[in-house]
């Protein structure tokens, strides 16, 4: 979990200390703070950010073109998918990058009179969230500055109109003038704010995209797509009913979960020796992910180790966990009680208890001692590895943390040994 936003006289205090102060003119005057972090026109002669690295002061510079070529405030032949693709593949190559793309897109949304240029900067800003955390240090910063957005719009549009005042008063008779435009075009800033906000709380957590393999034009716009149309992972259970709904209306249970499900006894993942312990290829699983979100379930799987982590993944990622946390107490205090576990399960709401309960059935299926001898993943072994995807430890105290976990544990063991999912047989 992250802290609360840090204060404006606290970003202002971290932006004295790390922005690498611009100059201008002949008498190469320093460019105040408030205009080094607003919307600018013209290209940049060294990075936004103090850096020692001659490979990321070079690589800033022709990245801030990036970054305007996608906005539209730049002219370039390559399409917005395609410069999306070399901005963040540079970030995600190289960790030096990442604060400055995002201290640059901060600058670029900041007093932009351009409504679609500024939106098109908060795009980008929410497909690079989707591969790359920034450092910790400037994480603060970063989400201090998102959630100054995330109910703006109102204060957005006056903003421009105020701006644009300033500007026709000033050179009413200017040879070249910006395409202005303060309708909307597209989403309300304040949506892209709260996407970010979102993704930059769960990124910080998991790092980003793994792999070996760079990112793709495909992962770029399903990147984008996810603003608008919540990804099958990482969101609520009830959004991902809400959004099968049209193309699984019946379904009880969700789609993903039940495919993948099968998909890892299809493989034979039940005669897999260590099953849900051993990790399927990264970068399959990062494929197997993108044709999952969009309703695909390839034909060319062989492996159930890769069906088989994206579903401990899917688990993982859920923004609630299947246990909801106001039950987890309940349950680290039931966690050598049969009777008092199975209770808690019956607690739940309706669709958790249904998910909770498949996923039972389904270890339930690898607990079985015929299996158990082939994939040398016991009752306890299984419950070690999805107890984490399960439930959730708020707490910060490492001994709290240790503690728990074995609670954790020996809960999730209590309901594979116990619990009657034999009402669940069918049911999809």
């Amino acid at each position: 979990t992250l802290r609360k936003p840090i204060s404006q006289s606290s970003m202002a205090d971290w932006a004295s200390k790390n922005l690498n102060m611009h100059t201008q003119g002949i008498f190469r005057r320093r460019i105040s703070i408030s205009n080094m972090l607003s919307w600018n026109g013209g290209s940049i002669k060294k990075p936004m950010l103090i850096t020692s690295n001659r490979t990321i002061k070079k690589e800033a510079c022709e990245m801030f073109k990036l970054v305007q070529s996608y906005m539209g405030d730049r002219q370039t032949r390559m399409d917005r998918n395609h410069v999306a693709l070399v901005t963040v593949t540079k970030c995600w190559s190289m960790q030096g990058l990442r604060d400055e793309l995002y201290i640059q897109l901060i600058r670029q949304t900041t007093d932009n009179t351009c409504y679609r240029s500024l939106a098109w900067g908060w795009e980008l800003m929410a497909i690079s969230l989707a591969f790359f955390s920034p450092s910790p240090k400037f994480q603060s910063y970063l989400e201090g500055y998102i959630y100054r957005h995330l109910d703006s719009d109102a204060n957005i549009a006056q903003r421009i109109k105020e701006l644009m005042d300033m500007k026709n008063k000033k050179n009413s008779k200017s040879r070249k003038k910006r395409k202005q435009n303060t309708e909307d075009e597209g989403l309300p800033i304040s949506t892209y704010a709260k996407y970010c906000y979102r993704k930059l709380q769960k990124v910080a957590i998991t790092g980003g995209k793994k792999g070996l393999r760079k990112p793709t034009v495909e992962e770029i716009t399903h990147a984008r797509n996810a603003i608008v149309t919540p990804s099958l992972f990482g969101s609520s259970l009830e959004e991902i009913m809400l959004r099968q709904q049209d193309m699984y209306p019946g379904n009880k249970l969700p789609w993903v979960q039940t495919q993948l499900s099968q998909q890892v006894l299809a493989l034979g993942g039940e005669q897999t020796e260590g099953i849900f312990r051993i990790p399927g290829d990264i970068d399959e699983v990062n494929a197997l992910k993108l044709q999952v979100d969009q309703w695909r379930i390839p034909n060319s799987l062989s492996d159930p180790n890769v069906p088989a982590s994206l579903l401990k993944l899917w688990y993982r990622e859920l923004e609630e966990p299947v246990i909801p946390q106001q039950f987890y107490k309940e349950c680290i205090s039931n966690y050598e009680n049969p009777d008092a576990a199975v209770a808690v399960v019956q607690l739940l709401p309706e669709l958790n208890r249904l998910v909770l309960c498949y996923l039972i059935h389904f270890l339930q299926i690898f607990a079985q001692p015929s299996n158990v001898g082939r994939t040398k993943m016991d009752v306890n072994n299984l419950a070690m590895v999805m107890a984490p995807n399960c439930l959730r430890c708020q707490s910060d105290d490492p001994r709290v943390i240790f503690e728990n976990t074995r609670k954790e544990m020996s809960f999730l063991r209590m309901l594979i040994v116990h619990l009657d999912t034999s009402f669940i047989k069918g049911l999809v």
